[in-house]
């Protein structure tokens, strides 16, 4: 059986908490709110009342803040398709470097080509007739 002094004390500790509670409660509430958003259900609630009836500069700066939110999204996409047509750019001028040289490659293989068929074809020497052998007389 416990001793009446651990129950009195008990007794105590818990009239302190659930005073605590009832004076600091709502604080402690939305510090935990703000620091874990998914924790915004222990809110308290008067703190959801106050922000709806927020005044109308707040409404307006958060509606800035809002708009300001999108600009950035709006600006950070530009920015990632602005880098994807570099790269398609800097493809395409290698591609069209490449495609230079082989045209040059080709063209110099055709003038090889029409100079060897214009140039007379080379006159061979009539072969020669072997002469008959003469016997000489002796």
């Amino acid at each position: 059986m416990p001793s009446p002094a651990r129950v009195l004390i008990t007794f105590c500790v818990g009239v302190a908490a659930t005073l605590a509670w009832q004076s600091y409660g709502d604080a402690a509430r939305q510090s935990v709110a703000n620091s874990y958003p998914q924790l915004g259900w222990l809110a308290p609630r008067h703190a959801a009342t106050a922000q709806a009836a927020s005044s109308p500069d707040q409404r307006r700066l958060s509606a800035i803040s809002l708009d300001l939110d999108a600009v950035r999204q709006n600006v950070d996409r530009i920015a990632t398709t602005q880098e994807q047509i570099t790269r398609s750019v800097d493809r395409l001028k290698a591609g069209q470097e490449r495609m230079t040289r082989e045209i040059t490659e080709l063209q110099a293989i055709e003038e090889q080509i029409l100079h060897k068929n214009s140039e007379p074809p080379l006159r061979q020497a009539p072969a020669q007739v072997p002469k008959p052998a003469t016997q000489s007389v002796r």
